[in-house]
């Protein structure tokens, strides 16, 4: 069992029971393993969770950044391609997403890991836009548009579909570029 194993062990956990249920005996039950390989990985529950917020911001985040950057190609075409990553992990994804920010205001640690990925997003989408060269001054609240439609979207119950979501994108995008009569 790897150290990544027992990482997405961790955010199954998150994910179906919130951060209270996050601990060493769960996570050794939910993979059928003892106490001993846990503690092989891990300094203890206080260094799990340091390595699990570091991998959520590396496997979040990061990885997304990364894909979309993996094809030199114009920034409309990394914005797809960001955009198409992103909603391809939604239906999974939404429900860590939920369990980490209610985390985060029960947190300061996680809280501020929270709010510095929250911005690296938004820096990463506005950076695009900004490139894109359509949208002008209007880059940096159209980044947080479109994020804060992704977080609404996976706040609503039913969560919005991918396709759903994908379409209000192009609808956003649309808007941005009409000029003003």
């Amino acid at each position: 069992m790897s150290k990544r194993d027992w990482l997405d062990a961790g955010f199954a956990v998150l994910a179906e029971d919130g951060a209270r249920a996050l601990t060493v005996e769960r996570l050794c039950a939910d993979l059928g393993l003892t106490k001993g390989s846990f503690y092989h990985h891990f300094r203890g529950m206080s260094g799990y969770r340091t390595d699990l917020l570091e991998h959520f911001e590396t496997e979040y985040t990061g990885r997304y950044i990364a894909e979309a950057e993996r094809v030199d190609a114009p920034a409309r075409d990394k914005l797809a391609r960001l955009r198409s990553v992103i909603l391809a992990d939604h239906e999974t994804e939404h429900a860590l997403e939920i369990a980490m920010r209610a985390w985060a205001m029960q947190d300061p640690e996680v809280y501020q890991l929270h709010q510095r990925v929250d911005q690296r997003r938004v820096d990463y989408v506005e950076s695009l836009l900004r490139d894109v060269g359509e949208y002008c001054d209007e880059s940096e609240p159209l980044a947080r548009l479109l994020y804060l439609a992704l977080i609404g979207a996976q706040q609503v119950i039913p969560p919005l579909p991918a396709q759903d979501i994908a379409e209000m994108y192009a609808f956003v995008l649309r808007m941005a570029t009409k000029k003003e009569e």
